[in-house]
């Protein structure tokens, strides 16, 4: 029967199975990984267990959720254009993909392959689209492009998406998440062109990874808590940087081959974000207070040297000091210093903008008010900001349930 099937879809459609024909019941397609830009073949699962047994249930592919009541019709809709047409085995009418309902299922349907432009929701849409833009008859502006150029615009994207995730999951987070992917996926397409790495080696690299950093999931470790995770983690890369430096069992290396626990942590990180990062590795390997009462004292100590020193080096010094003492404090109290800061300068930006208002219905300079008059500008615009807080629309706030508000 499956023989038939193929037979007709070659003569009626061209089918070239040598392009790598999927074949794949309806009830299946939440979890086949069904790539457009090759031929596929729907067929009901009654004719395919007829041909090879079946196995058990298959749960849904990870990266693409349906509803499962809709799997077959919304994973077709997600990833072939909407005017893509439907062969209809043993039919002679044909349909499109917007057009298809539960009923079709019930016979067999054949889909041509589609260009990888017309199909962007294949993990393999992008490298092949931006394989193109590279090409001498692509776009000039991604032909100039190299790794430094990119950088900038890594970062800017990166920057995006930390802004998006304080919505957290929404459509436009989906946008920022396409524009970051698309700045990996040009690195690795430059890479290629030199022949040093693809898009595959990129996925190789963290894919084994992650598998070989957890073992407690995917081998036979066992830990209790996400401490205990974080220490094996920290073991785990401690290992991999002595091998790396070519230590072996009792093959010993001199010191400075060996990589620091701290190597991993890029020095063109946000400085604040790199201070907490460094001292969580060292706190995960042993090196930490034992209370926070003596990061508490180490502040203190810290300001205490900064209000001795005389010299603008000092000052400096002593300033640094202070800020990564007063890092470590945040991390303690599980706050991510960043984060935090960032929250702060975002009040003070806010309130900061009341102040000016308040100053311009005053018909007054902020530059001609004494400490006085701008302190009671201040707290005028934060009696303001805590009013406007107790009005805001309850959409904005967080349902009895739990759940949070579509926006």
């Amino acid at each position: 029967m499956l023989d038939a099937l193929v037979a007709e879809a070659r003569i009626r459609w061209g089918l070239d199975a040598s392009a790598g024909l999927q074949v794949v019941a309806p009830e299946r397609l939440a979890s086949f990984p069904v790539e457009p830009s090759r031929p596929l073949l729907v067929v009901p699962l009654g004719v395919l267990r007829a041909a090879a047994p079946a196995d058990g249930d298959v749960p849904p592919l990870p990266g693409r959720h349906s509803p499962a009541d809709q799997a077959a019709l919304a994973v077709l809709a997600r990833i072939y254009p909407a005017e893509h047409l439907v062969g209809r085995l043993g039919v002679p009418e044909t349909a499109t993909v917007g057009e298809l309902t539960p009923a079709a299922f019930a016979g067999a349907l054949y889909l041509g392959p589609v260009a990888p432009e017309l199909a962007p929701a294949s993990p393999w849409a992008l490298p092949w689209i931006v394989d193109r833009l590279r090409r001498p008859d692509g776009c000039p502006w991604d032909r100039e492009q190299t790794h430094v150029s990119l950088k900038k615009h890594l970062l800017e994207e990166a920057y995006e998406v930390y802004d998006a995730l304080g919505d957290e999951a929404t459509p436009e987070l989906a946008g920022e998440l396409g524009d970051l992917l698309l700045q990996i996926v040009l690195h690795a397409q430059l890479a290629a062109e030199a022949g040093v790495f693809d898009m595959t080696d990129v996925q190789a690299e963290i894919g084994r990874k992650i598998v070989r950093r957890h073992p407690h999931v995917f081998g036979d470790t066992h830990v209790k808590t996400a401490s205990d995770v974080n220490r094996q983690w920290e073991q785990i890369k401690r290992a991999e940087r002595e091998e790396a430096a070519g230590q072996a069992g009792d093959q010993a290396v001199e010191p400075a081959q060996v990589r620091s626990a701290l190597d991993g942590v890029a020095r063109s990180m946000p400085a604040l974000a790199a201070a907490q990062e460094m001292q969580e590795r060292a706190a995960h390997l042993g090196y930490d207070w034992p209370d926070i009462v003596g990061v508490i004292d180490k502040v203190h100590e810290e300001l205490a040297e900064l209000d001795a020193a005389t010299t603008p080096q000092e000052k400096r010094e002593e300033v640094g000091d202070l800020l990564l003492v007063v890092t470590n404090l945040a991390r303690r109290h599980g706050v991510d210093a960043e984060d935090a800061l960032r929250a702060a300068a975002d009040k003070f930006r806010a309130r900061f903008r009341r102040v000016e208002r308040m100053a311009r219905e005053r018909n007054v300079q902020l530059r001609d008010l004494g400490l006085a008059e701008l302190d009671a500008l201040w707290d005028a615009a934060k009696v303001e900001e805590r009013a406007a807080a107790v009005e805001r629309p309850a959409a904005d706030a967080k349902p009895a349930n739990g759940e949070e508000t579509r926006r």
